[in-house]
């Protein structure tokens, strides 16, 4: 006789295959007739990569700028003290350099525009589409190539006896060498795409019975890419310049190949940043204050709304 403790174990039931099957269907469900909890849950993740790595970063740098190093320890000391700003402010030798950051920054932005628009509407009015596609290949190929290789290239150009020089002998005038002029046109070439790309693509959108009016009404080549084409080019070359001067401004590395003893802010941060951290935050900030200050007065413009 069969006891209780003796009863055979039942069989487990068999999965229900439909029971995932209908969870599915109603978190499906759910989120089609909740539209914001779809959205929210979508931008979740990505939102929050950026308010971590970003922002959070962001928030930390700013923290760090306003705490002290103890002189005879080396140790950051948090806490809250505005001697380092005072410092970038007394100190002439960080005033000339952010001037000069900023100087910098603006000449390559104005290089990289002066070279823009004589090849955006050469490419867009005038070239066939095949030397189009080769120019446009030949704008973009800089960003295929690392960044060091691209500024020690540049190292090479500009060096003592190197290919600049050999092109210029023969008129009897020597390169530039290294310096600002060097750091200028290094950052113009590095930079140049983000600057011709929305100035081509800016002149591909104006329509040719522009310049067709224009020209019967008397205006002159000059006279019609100066009253038509740079008022419908202004938004392309704002945004352009956004990505050139912000670029330039927090660029180090290449004032340290091609710069010879042109300081930049990157340079005096990275001098700084096992030294004396909050001095180096501090000067970090200066670089993200001109870009605020930037894209306010671009905002303000109005050059933003017609992207």
């Amino acid at each position: 006789m069969t006891t209780l403790d003796q009863r055979p174990t039942p069989a487990a039931a068999p999965p229900d295959p439909t029971r995932s099957h209908t969870t599915g269907n109603r978190i499906s469900r759910y989120l089609y007739l909740h539209p914001k909890i779809r959205l929210a849950s979508l931008l979740s993740l990505p939102m929050a990569w950026l308010g971590v790595l970003y922002i959070g970063s962001l928030l930390l740098l700013f923290a760090t700028a306003f705490w002290h190093t103890d002189p005879f320890t080396s140790k950051v000391i948090p806490g809250f003290t505005l001697e380092n700003f005072q410092e970038l402010v007394v100190q002439e030798a960080y005033r000339n350099t952010a001037v000069r950051t900023i100087g910098i920054a603006l000449a390559v932005t104005i290089l990289c525009a002066a070279l823009a628009l004589p090849l955006g509407l050469f490419m867009a009015k005038v070239a066939g589409p095949k030397l189009r596609a080769i120019l446009a290949i030949g704008i973009t190929l800089p960003l295929w190539a690392g960044y060091l290789v691209k500024v020690f290239s540049w190292r090479i150009t500009f060096s003592q006896g190197g290919p600049l020089d050999w092109v210029l002998a023969p008129l009897g005038v020597d390169g530039m060498g290294y310096g600002q002029p060097a750091v200028v046109v290094t950052l113009a070439y590095l930079w140049f795409p983000y600057m011709a790309v929305p100035v081509y693509t800016a002149f591909r959108q104006i329509p040719d019975n522009l310049f067709n009016a224009s020209a019967d009404l008397g205006a002159k080549s000059w006279g019609t890419i100066r009253t038509v084409a740079l008022p419908l080019l202004k938004p392309a070359l704002i945004a352009g310049s956004i990505f050139t001067f912000s670029l330039s401004l927090g660029d180090y590395i290449a004032a340290q190949f091609v710069g010879g003893k042109t300081q930049m802010i990157g340079t005096v941060i990275a001098q700084n940043i096992n030294l004396n951290p909050p001095l180096a935050a501090a000067f970090g900030l200066v670089p993200i204050l001109v870009v605020v200050a930037y894209l306010f007065l671009a905002r303000k413009s109005g050059a933003l709304d017609a992207l």
